[in-house]
């Protein structure tokens, strides 16, 4: 069997056409699971014990299973459910895009949530009590002293759970959307040539996946522009 060269270049702008849905994937379930890990970190730091198990015990949940798993719970398992057929959410979930938004949003938070987590620890103890020793109350020393500390310390991490979410969203191609893998594998079954087809979809997760390592590398600069010699 050989390998065309000449069909993986044919094929890269037909792949491409799935690459606006796995962005539209991409940037939703990170704005919905940063926003909902900031909340999970919050409880986590509170001090209050309800809210720490909580969080802790959902951040074990969605940390110890596939994403695959949570992601067909939320698309074949709900359905299942008359109460849920019923209700308002039967509007979102009974479309594979919102259940995908939801099981990727979800899973993101339980991660985030972590990698802030070890940001905040990781901010030096004395920048606290020269906070304090400046009169500053606890929620100002954590918006202007631990916040953006912790968010620098954070990003590298942050930049791989960005990229681990990009290759998780080619899971969506098993619901019947056609993302960047869901095209491929609808030319794969017109041309019978998955090798040179694949072959095209990793080109294009790679570049995507260096655009993101390029715009992590900027952000990791402007946070730490003043901490470089």
């Amino acid at each position: 069997m050989s390998f065309e060269l000449a069909l993986v270049w044919e094929s890269l702008p037909k792949i491409v056409e799935g690459m606006g849905l796995t962005i539209e994937l991409l940037v939703l379930s990170l704005v919905v699971g940063t926003a909902l890990a900031v909340g999970l970190v919050l409880m986590r730091i509170s001090g209050i014990a309800v809210l720490e198990w909580t969080a802790f015990v959902y951040t074990y949940i969605f940390r110890g299973t596939p994403m695959l798993v949570q992601l067909f719970i939320i698309y074949h398992g709900l359905a299942q459910f008359e109460a849920i057929r019923d209700s308002f959410l039967w509007v979102f979930l009974r479309e594979p895009f919102w259940c995908a938004i939801l099981a990727f949003s979800l899973n993101v938070a339980a991660y985030t949530a972590e990698i802030l987590r070890g940001g905040i620890q990781g901010v030096d103890r004395g920048l606290h009590e020269a906070g304090r020793a400046l009169g500053l109350k606890t929620h100002q020393r954590f918006l202007y002293i631990t916040a953006p500390i912790a968010i620098r310390l954070s990003l590298p991490a942050y930049g791989n759970e960005i990229i681990s979410l990009l290759k998780g969203t080619a899971l969506v191609s098993l619901i019947t959307m056609y993302d960047i893998t869901g095209v491929a594998r609808t030319i794969v079954a017109k041309t019978f040539a998955p090798y040179e087809i694949f072959v095209s979809a990793a080109i294009v997760y790679l570049c995507l996946t260096w655009l993101i390592q390029r715009g992590i590398g900027l952000a990791e600069r402007r946070f730490g522009r003043y901490v470089r010699r």
